[in-house]
């Protein structure tokens, strides 16, 4: 799984680090961005920290068509045109505000509904798996 948004600093790596700790090394996640920033949005680590997770050692990273080319699935979030398309993969856009200069309090807002929307993909992915474990064994 991708998560892309423009500078990978603040949506694509609360997606990623969120997808990781829910999935509990079932799904894998990368991110990046169209236009890297230098660090992740401080306003995200603090908010992140705040549920234990630490994303101030991680570094935004440039999307590629190789990166991108990883993941089956591929979550865009305010990156548009930018984002490659791949043939063959499956595409979700998350309509999320970019926490850059945001109050912590819109920040904790968008995490949240960050973690809501990495759930319900995560039980959308599952079933997928368990539908496929069935259908392998009949």
């Amino acid at each position: 799984m991708l998560f892309v948004c423009s500078h990978n600093a603040g949506r694509s790596q609360m997606s990623a680090a969120l997808l990781e700790r829910e999935a509990a090394g079932r799904h894998i996640a990368l991110s990046a961005g169209t236009a890297p920033a230098d660090r992740v949005h401080p306003q995200v680590v603090e908010v992140m920290r705040e549920l234990g997770i630490e994303l101030a050692d991680r570094r935004p990273q440039l999307l590629t068509r190789e990166l991108a080319g990883q993941a089956d699935i591929v979550v865009t979030m305010g990156c548009g045109d930018e984002c490659p398309y791949i043939p063959g993969k499956r595409y979700r856009d998350w309509d999320l505000p970019d926490p850059k200069g945001r109050p912590l309090a819109e920040v904790r807002i968008t995490r949240d509904e960050i973690a809501n929307l990495v759930r319900s993909l995560l039980g959308e992915l599952d079933a997928g798996q368990a539908s496929r474990s069935v259908q392998s064994t009949n």
